[in-house]
């Protein structure tokens, strides 16, 4: 193109206009629905392992629910750590306006089995439908929301337009961004830029946070610092009570250590541990809690292929003292696993998932050892690591090293666990704030 001429795609800073972000939205639904079948044999793959993928399939496409009788408050998180992250919220909201539906929404049905579990049927729990143009418009006309929030981070161009051609405002909670996911996010910004720089309020959990969201074409003035919601999580009142009597059934005068949301792969090196462990403790028993109940089988099959001693924890069996091993294959008592142990091992750590949970445990005052993963929360896992209330091992060996010290040492537990509680403590208050920005929006 000769220098004097112009691209009339772009303006002079480079960005696209509105005619090249049009091409690309267009771009965008057609390949949407062309993903259509992919999307349905993916429901079908999964469900053969996890039979919940394959109930409901029509919410994902926006079918099958009643339209409710008035505007709802929608909230979205996608599994069961962002249903868990969300629960002080729905709490919240459903006390201050007792007369307005709440839908929550989730991805995968152990956060639907979660929510079900945390809110029973004070709650409308529907599958978030997939981002097709049709799907997103069926949901928004049965749930009617009037105000729309999404947990953490998921950019879905067709529904966030949807939000704007209702004019349903949307707040992202707890949001965060790493370097990474701006530079990913940058490419795909255009779907975006006039939802993001009018339509969206963004409570963001860190001014790093927030400053890569207005670099983002975020409005300044509608993007504030909340801080990160999973501090204000509530335990239940008897979990303290819950876990000493898991503790006097299987592991009475035994040390404990849980590892808990643990993958494939990770396993196999938490097994490794377990076995220096057991030179040092010869009395350990670890309780392992694989993340995914459709690997509960699988875990299983490695326990019995390395010929070691375990009972489930589904089967009400008790650990007997040749017992190494206790097999957390339940939904809904990783808590009580938890509140049942001297030392937790939080998965995701060893593999590139990224991590999860490091606070749970330390509410507790059970000091937690981590892999060198935690990107989902690179901030927490900084603070926790920074006050002496979690440590990062790089393998299995280190993890042993650390376990079995900690084992021994109840003054150096009783310090870590403190200073665990003392920073979740100083942290929370960001669903206080959160509930500033949200609530003039419902009113």
């Amino acid at each position: 193109m000769p220098r004097h001429q112009s691209d009339p795609s772009q303006t002079d800073s480079g960005q696209p206009t509105v005619g090249s972000t049009s091409w690309l939205r267009v771009a965008y639904l057609i390949l949407t629905y062309i993903a259509v079948p992919f999307l349905l044999l993916h429901l079908v793959w999964r469900g053969f392992g996890v039979p919940g993928y394959r109930r409901r399939i029509g919410e994902r496409f926006g079918f099958g629910m009643p339209r409710l009788a008035r505007s709802s408050i929608w909230i979205h998180a996608v599994s069961v750590g962002e249903v868990q992250a969300a629960a002080p919220l729905v709490r919240a909201l459903l006390q201050r306006h007792p007369g307005v539906p709440l839908v929550l929404t989730t991805m995968t049905p152990t956060g639907a089995e979660r929510v079900r579990a945390l809110f029973g049927e004070s709650v409308i729990h529907s599958y978030v439908p997939y981002d097709l143009a049709g799907a997103v418009r069926r949901f928004f006309d049965w749930a009617r929301p009037s105000l729309a929030i999404i947990m953490e981070t998921e950019l879905w161009p067709n529904l966030y337009h949807e939000c704007g051609q209702r004019r349903v405002p949307l707040v992202l909670a707890s949001a965060r961004v790493s370097l990474r996911s701006a530079g990913r996010y940058r490419r795909v910004i255009p779907l975006f830029r006039e939802t993001l720089s009018n339509g969206i309020l963004i409570a963001a959990q860190t001014a790093a946070d927030a400053e890569r969201f207005r670099s983002l074409g975020a409005n300044p003035s509608r993007t504030h610092i909340t801080g990160n919601i999973k501090f204000d999580f509530e335990l239940p009142g008897e979990i303290a009570i819950r876990g000493r009597q898991l503790r006097d059934q299987q592991a009475r005068d035994r040390p404990v250590w849980v590892a808990a949301s643990t993958h494939e792969g990770e396993e196999a090196a938490v097994l490794d541990a377990h076995a220096r462990i057991l030179e040092h403790q010869p009395a350990a028993l670890l309780v392992l809690v694989p993340r995914h109940p459709e690997r509960f089988g699988q875990v299983a099959n490695l326990l019995t292929s390395r010929g070691i001693n375990y009972v489930t924890r589904s089967s009400g069996a008790l650990a007997g003292p040749a017992t190494q091993v206790l097999l957390g294959d339940t939904m809904g008592e990783l808590t009580t696993f938890y509140a049942a142990a001297d030392v937790a091992f939080v998965g995701g750590s060893f593999v590139r998932i990224g991590g999860h949970n490091l606070l749970e445990p330390l509410a507790l005052a059970v000091p937690v050892v981590t892999g060198p993963h935690n990107e989902n929360a690179t901030d927490i896992a900084e603070l926790l690591m920074n006050c002496g209330a979690a440590l990062v091992v790089p393998d299995w060996a280190g993890l042993a090293a650390e376990v079995s010290w900690l084992l021994g040492d109840e003054a150096e537990r009783r310090k870590r666990g403190a200073a665990g509680s003392q920073a979740i403590l100083a942290n929370r208050g960001a669903l206080d704030r959160l509930l500033e920005l949200v609530n003039p929006l419902i009113d």
